[in-house]
């Protein structure tokens, strides 16, 4: 009788957690196709990068215009463009520009554009905690990385389950990095300038330029 009560349970516990999982999928597809209905988004956020075991602790502001694959990324005081094809690392500070190809199938990072769909691919899903902040209800939804080598612990995004928009993310590192992104202000279907994904390297005559490609 015992083993049957265990074995009830684990079941039990098994479908929980597969209905958890498909709740998580099912939010984190409402905010993917939300998105998609977007000619663009401009959005102004704050960046945190914490490590207590280094003692390092960073937090600045940033902003990141984006149509479609394309997106013009502005942060501690460098500016990344990707039109599409390449992308350019504007550094003010050393007057250098690095360019480099994308390649899809050679990412791993968390781009601007693939903010919103990065999910499908390489994570599984947990319904997470619910937090009101400022009276917004805020669901989380945790991805764990299905590579076991993956420098990703996990990551936490947090959905206005109102608006169905990204509240903030919360990435967690093996090395005990943490990096936070709150989003400050989210505005779509901006008059953007058709040429803000143009990269014009007239503009930059006095830059050491780095092609990487």
């Amino acid at each position: 009788m015992k083993k049957l009560i265990l074995l009830f349970t684990a079941l039990l516990s098994l479908g929980l957690s597969a209905q958890n999982s498909d709740k998580a999928e099912a939010l984190l597809n409402e905010v993917s196709s939300k998105v998609k209905s977007y000619d663009n988004m401009v959005i102004d956020f704050k960046y945190a990068l914490e490590n207590t075991a280094e003692n390092v602790s960073q937090e600045t502001r940033g902003d990141v215009s984006i149509k479609g694959d394309k997106y013009v990324l502005n942060l501690m005081g460098t500016t990344q463009m990707f039109d599409g094809k390449k992308i350019y690392t504007i550094i003010p500070e050393d007057e250098e520009i690095n360019i480099s190809n994308y390649v899809e199938e050679d990412s791993n990072s968390i781009t601007p554009s693939k903010m919103f769909t990065f999910y499908q691919d390489g994570y599984t899903y947990q319904w997470d905690i619910t937090q009101d902040v400022k009276g917004r209800k805020i669901q989380y939804v945790k991805l764990i990385p299905k590579d076991s080598d993956a420098e990703v612990k996990n990551i936490l995004l947090g959905i206005d389950t109102q608006t169905k928009n990204i509240y903030n993310l919360i990435q967690t590192q093996d090395n005990g990095t943490k990096i936070t992104i709150t989003v400050k202000s989210f505005k779509t279907d901006q008059p953007l300038a058709q040429n803000l994904f143009n990269f014009d390297e007239d503009r930059y005559s006095n830059y050491y330029i780095n092609r990487l490609d």
